[in-house]
């Protein structure tokens, strides 16, 4: 491991428990979730309502799965592997695993639905803490720059997945549909899942392998 990806990794752990423990303990990042909510970005800049209604889309499992998974299909020919996809799949496997398991652990409420002001709206039949939307903008759009093939190409796909991931963020509080805090925990389990994506290489190679002996036995038996 790199001395970069110790940091990344180091600091994004940092944060994410930092995170929750600051809501669990309704500390100050609770506090901000609750000036954030009640100030009604939405209300405030009407304008931008229409547009980020479908901008929010660019991290919605759907969509973001099916564009990216096409473009990957895309390589996995051009390439002659199935890698891209494999990476693509173990992601979001991934994230479902880890992202869906806190989710339903910690219960959390969404603003729309809060009960108590000032409360961190804990241990309820929520499902918003971390934010599934930040997460998989971060994970999804993130999945290119890590299967980008040259530096030029993985700066560029960086910053574009850096872009729809904090929008994305933002547009939710902006919407109403999270904390803040949803969105900052959302961040960092998207970037954990990338981050580990390399600890599974060896796992997908092994994956890619079989596939392709089952796709052989199915060519010939056809």
């Amino acid at each position: 491991m790199t001395r970069t990806r110790r940091w990344l990794l180091g600091s994004t752990v940092a944060v994410y428990v930092a995170t929750v423990v600051g809501v669990l303990t309704t500390s100050w990042l609770v506090q901000l979730d609750w000036q954030v909510m009640l100030f009604r970005p939405y209300k405030q800049w009407p304008a931008f309502h229409t547009f980020l209604d479908y901008f929010v889309v660019m991290g919605q499992r759907g969509p973001t799965a099916v564009a990216v998974a096409a473009w990957l299909g895309w390589c996995c020919h051009k390439q002659r592997t199935m890698r891209p996809l494999i990476v693509l799949g173990t992601s979001l496997l991934l994230l479902n695993m880890t992202v869906g398991a806190v989710k339903l652990g910690l219960g959390r409420l969404g603003p729309h639905y809060a009960t108590t002001v000032g409360s961190n709206e804990m241990w309820g039949n929520g499902d918003i803490f971390p934010s599934g939307h930040t997460a998989n903008a971060v994970v999804t759009w993130g999945v290119l720059a890590y299967l980008a093939t040259t530096p030029r190409a993985r700066r560029v796909a960086s910053v574009i997945a850096a872009t729809f991931a904090f929008g994305v963020g933002m547009t939710t509080v902006y919407l109403g549909t999270h904390w803040v805090s949803d969105v900052v925990l959302g961040w960092a389990a998207g970037v954990l899942v990338l981050l580990a994506l390399p600890w599974l290489e060896p796992a997908m190679g092994r994956a890619e392998v079989l596939l392709q002996i089952l796709y052989r036995a199915v060519r010939e038996r056809r």
